[in-house]
């Protein structure tokens, strides 16, 4: 896909959130690298690591990258679509994007391309369309990194501190390969900026109380938990109790609710009925009973065609006649 391409006349970030000039204070363990010309990387379409403009260099990552490394930022995707439904709030997740600094200077432009990004409030955010220009969009609240043959601590994450994103995971896969950097064991690790540099955390500070060793599980385990289910649950209830939001402004999750409480609704007042039709000796109601929504007929109204009933086919008509009411008073109630 195109790179973000520079523009004439942008403002480049202030000094103090700029990268050293040297790319060479930066190592890229697990990478190969080639030269990528200023205007070809406009139109390449593979996946990197790190480009400088200043040296028209690319390093992108020297195993073919698979299911091992795809799964956690994928997984987290889903993670937090979980988590927005149970806030009430959207989450976005854009994959791996283009991170640009100096955009507006192409001599001096460098990019980074994470795993995966998130913004936990979306609707307030300068999300890009393409590639993240710093200074012009907002940073994302969490940038995802699986260490599953490179090791982001040699130099990426001194380029996300630097460039001043907020929180950065670092995951490296429950799944070995033979080719993982020395030193790095399964595991999540939380960076959190502070000051200049980043500082490791027992847990997420976007995502309150949500620990390390809990993301990782969640991202390497071969199918969600019941573990997982309830770690997520607390998470969203911390960001509600944050956000002051509730599931019921998620609309499908309302929906659901909704169709739930009219689901147990309709079967007490169906339990009820049978209970009134029985002492009176009637006793195949059934289909009179399901012939009509008893969640939302009023309940008065359903005692008085249960106690007025001669028999069921004057039940179903009496049910009938009480659904028509409650048709019209919803129309009119429409017009007024």
């Amino acid at each position: 896909m195109p790179r973000t391409i520079a523009r004439p006349g942008r403002r480049p970030l202030p000094a103090s959130r700029a990268a050293p000039d040297s790319s060479g204070a930066f190592t890229f363990p697990g990478c190969r690298s080639f030269r990528l010309t200023r205007d070809a990387v406009d139109t390449y379409d593979g996946r990197f690591e790190y480009w400088d403009a200043a040296t028209e260099t690319v390093y992108v990552v020297a195993e073919p990258t698979g299911g091992a490394h795809e799964q956690p930022s994928r997984r987290l995707a889903g993670l937090c679509r979980l988590i927005a439904s149970l806030r009430g709030g959207a989450i976005e997740c854009r994959g791996s994007v283009d991170l640009v600094w100096n955009a507006g200077e192409p001599e001096r432009r460098r990019i980074l391309q994470a795993d995966e990004v998130v913004w936990l409030y979306p609707g307030r955010a300068r999300i890009p369309d393409g590639g993240l220009e710093l200074g012009v969009h907002d940073r994302p609240d969490v940038v995802l990194e699986v260490d599953h043959t490179t090791d982001v601590r040699r130099g990426k994450l001194g380029l996300y501190a630097a460039w001043g994103f907020p929180e950065v995971w670092v995951d490296v896969p429950d799944a070995p390969t033979p080719s993982r950097r020395p030193g790095l064991a399964p595991g999540l690790t939380v960076h959190r900026l502070d000051g200049g540099g980043y500082r490791t955390a027992t847990a997420s500070a976007a995502f309150p109380g949500w620990t390390a060793a809990e993301i990782h599980a969640a991202l390497n385990e071969p199918k969600p938990s019941s573990a997982t289910d309830r770690v997520l649950d607390r998470v969203a209830g911390a960001l509600r109790d944050r956000d002051g939001t509730r599931p019921d402004d998620t609309p499908w999750l309302r929906r659901a609710h909704a169709e739930g409480r009219a689901e147990a609704r309709a079967a007490e007042r169906a339990a009820v009925l049978r209970i009134l039709l029985a002492g009176r000796g009637l006793r195949e109601v059934e289909p009179a009973l399901a012939a009509v929504d008893l969640a939302a007929l009023p309940l008065e109204d359903l005692l008085d065609a249960a106690q007025g009933c001669r028999d069921t086919a004057d039940l179903r008509a009496r049910l009938g006649d009480a659904r028509a009411r409650a048709l019209a008073a919803a129309r009119l109630g429409v017009q007024k």
